[in-house]
């Protein structure tokens, strides 16, 4: 078997890691940069802060604060039209998942043309995106690091996934100072997510010794430094291993791709615009219990790598543990608390299905299937 492996060609990860960026970005000769980021890291001042430190280099900058959580096909074609009339010849995405997204999306439709719902499914571009660097301030969603980009389709009430080489940032950034003001739910949500994109990674039918490595790396930090930066905020060694710890979950599953966790997660999200990182939390012990057919000794491995890195966890089996680091950081119990609709499990069913991270599950489950896992989460646990 042949395998690649992505991931952007720079990262620059610790405590003081922008202002080394700042500089790296100043010296790749750019003219003119354009901030894609959230109202809530403008409204803090955060976005100015870099805006400053990259123009204090000689670089032009323009800000667009216009994305939303579970971003949208039209927060895409906005932030899209302001690149062109300011005319960047960079893309700066600072903030979680949802503005790296965005970003991502706003690069390659500036090389592509075209319109971002032609290159849903997998390397549907014909040339690389316009350069993009991603500035990371969660620990969680990785997509700073990888070719995953999810932009909401309002239309259909579809989250696209879109996996293209070419929305490979050329430079992350993980500077864990960014990371101290994330609210302790943000934390939780975040840390989930980064725990399933390890777990579906190490048990992908894509997986290889390389991913298996960061994965098992990363589920050993999260398990040890996810409650600490949780419930200790201001914790510095805590929310420098979740930057670690995050960014190897992506490193594991930009490359084994992912599973049905993810593929059901997306459609909570386009279809009620729930938080990602909840959804996935919430999913996770119920997809994994039906893998536990087929992939009984990695799921094994992966609860006694719980168990030995945090004493919460240990002797627990593997769904069990997951669930009871869920409860630690206070992740909702159930899809019911989150206002999902059971009539709605139908449909939501058929657009899982069809979603690419699926393809790499240890085990494709039938319709029926689908529908019973919704149902156990609807349930809680």
């Amino acid at each position: 078997m042949i395998s690649e492996f992505f991931m952007p060609s720079r990262n620059i990860i610790g405590a003081g890691a922008l202002a080394m960026a700042c500089d790296k970005i100043a010296s790749f000769g750019f003219k003119h940069a354009l901030i894609v980021t959230d109202a809530a890291l403008e409204q803090l001042g955060v976005a100015q802060t870099v805006a400053d430190l990259i123009r204090a280099r000689g670089v032009q900058v323009s800000v667009f604060a216009g994305v939303q959580p579970n971003p949208t096909v039209a927060n895409v074609n906005a932030g899209l039209a302001q690149l062109q009339q300011v005319g960047a010849d960079v893309v700066i995405s600072l903030g979680g998942g949802s503005p790296h997204d965005c970003a991502k999306g706003i690069a390659l439709l500036a090389s592509n043309g075209g319109k971002i719902e032609d290159y849903e499914g997998v390397n549907r571009s014909a040339k690389p995106q316009l350069p993009l660097i991603a500035i990371n301030t969660t620990a969680g969603t990785a997509s700073e690091m990888t070719r995953f980009t999810i932009i909401t389709d309002e239309s259909r009430h579809v989250k696209m996934a879109i996996v293209d080489d070419h929305v490979t940032p050329m430079l992350s950034v993980n500077d864990a100072e960014l990371m101290y003001a994330m609210p302790a739910a943000l934390t939780a949500a975040t840390g989930m997510d980064a725990l399933t994109h390890a777990v579906e990674a190490y048990v992908s039918t894509s997986a290889t010794p390389i991913t298996d490595a960061v994965a098992v790396k990363a589920i050993a930090l999260i398990a040890e430094f996810l409650p600490t930066a949780v419930y200790e905020p201001q914790n510095a060694e805590a929310r420098l291993q979740m930057a670690y710890a995050q960014f190897m979950a992506g490193m594991a599953f930009n490359n084994a791709s992912l599973g049905y966790v993810h593929a059901m997660a997306h459609q909570l999200g386009g279809f009620y615009n729930l938080p990602h990182g909840v959804c996935n939390a919430l999913l996770l012990p119920h997809v994994e219990q039906f893998n536990y057919r087929v992939a009984k000794q990695r799921l094994d491995e992966v609860g006694a790598i719980l168990g030995a890195n945090n004493a919460d966890l240990a002797g627990l089996n593997v769904i069990d543990a997951i669930k009871k680091l869920a409860d630690i950081v206070a992740i909702p119990k159930s899809l019911q608390e989150l206002g999902v609709k059971q009539s709605d499990f139908a449909v939501l069913a058929d657009n899982a299905m069809k979603d690419v991270c699926g393809l790499t599950n240890p085990i494709q489950p039938t319709h029926d299937e689908v529908m019973a896992i919704f149902a156990e989460a609807y349930a809680g646990r």
